[in-house]
């Protein structure tokens, strides 16, 4: 009982957190996307044994810090030359190459790559919620994140206890079903739909895109699974209690947002 109230108290903080920054958008939604981009490549980089104190994380580290304020800068429209995000992520690589060939044979090649993969799978996955409420009605769409991820585990969970046979991936999510995932992704795109109609949306693409998003949140779920399930680990983290790690958490959201904001500047 304890662990269940630690759990659900330590959710609606969460929860919380993430509307109240929505809501708000501008620099309060980029510092707390800035924050759980920094702690959950931090919790990224410990798997694969990175120390942020060392040369290679601190270079993996500024990379992120670099690529987050050119996202406020251009974003948040203080400049409109969007190549300007592209050619940071591009200097981060440099910069990690750079770490690789002059501390050699200091790093091995696995360690590299996961300083970089690191850079692009946290934080600037992270980034598109940010991103996504800077957009023309972003106010309305970045909650379409949400839909797909939580409200698609959400409702995955449920319709696998009730009629879940069929297992989905076996070796990396033994509880996950085919008929729970179907469920996520029709109840996300009914909650999209649902959400389109009380806000003068388009329904038809608000639940095409949730559909769309909830497909990319379990993967993004799985994904970082098969992550745990490599190196032999449990959770990212501790930060939240009864939950574990930011990437705990937001696995599934890392996916979804660039997700909903490639959809949303298509299709909306």
């Amino acid at each position: 009982m304890k662990s269940f109230l630690t759990r659900l108290t330590s959710g609606i903080v969460l929860v919380i957190l993430v509307l109240f920054s929505c809501w708000i958008g501008s620099w309060p939604l980029w510092l707390f996307t800035m924050l759980i981009g920094y702690i959950g490549l931090n919790e990224f980089y410990r798997v694969f044994e990175i120390k942020i104190n060392s040369i290679l994380g601190a270079a993996g580290m500024f990379g992120a810090v670099l690529w987050m304020w050119m996202v406020y800068v251009v974003s948040g429209g203080l400049s409109e030359r969007k190549e300007m995000l592209w050619l940071t992520l591009l200097a981060a690589f440099m910069l990690i190459m750079a770490v690789y060939v002059f501390t050699f044979p200091k790093y091995d090649t696995q360690k590299v790559m996961a300083a970089f993969f690191g850079i692009v799978y946290v934080p600037v996955m992270l980034s598109f919620v940010y991103q996504t409420r800077m957009l023309y009605d972003g106010f309305y769409l970045v909650w379409l994140i949400f839909f797909c991820s939580w409200g698609c585990d959400t409702c995955a969970y449920c319709v696998g206890m009730l009629f879940g046979k069929h297992k989905l991936a076996p070796v990396l999510s033994p509880k996950k079903s085919i008929e729970g995932a179907v469920g996520g992704v029709v109840g996300a795109a009914l909650l999209g739909a649902g959400y389109a109609a009380l806000t003068s949306g388009f329904v038809v693409q608000y639940a095409l895109i949730c559909a769309a998003g909830a497909v990319a949140s379990q993967v993004g779920d799985l994904a970082a699974s098969a992550i745990k399930r490599q190196h032999g680990i449990k959770d990212y983290g501790t930060l939240i209690p009864g939950h574990g790690g930011i990437l705990d958490r937001f696995d599934s959201v890392i996916v979804t947002a660039p997700m909903i904001y490639i959809l949303a500047v298509l299709f909306i």
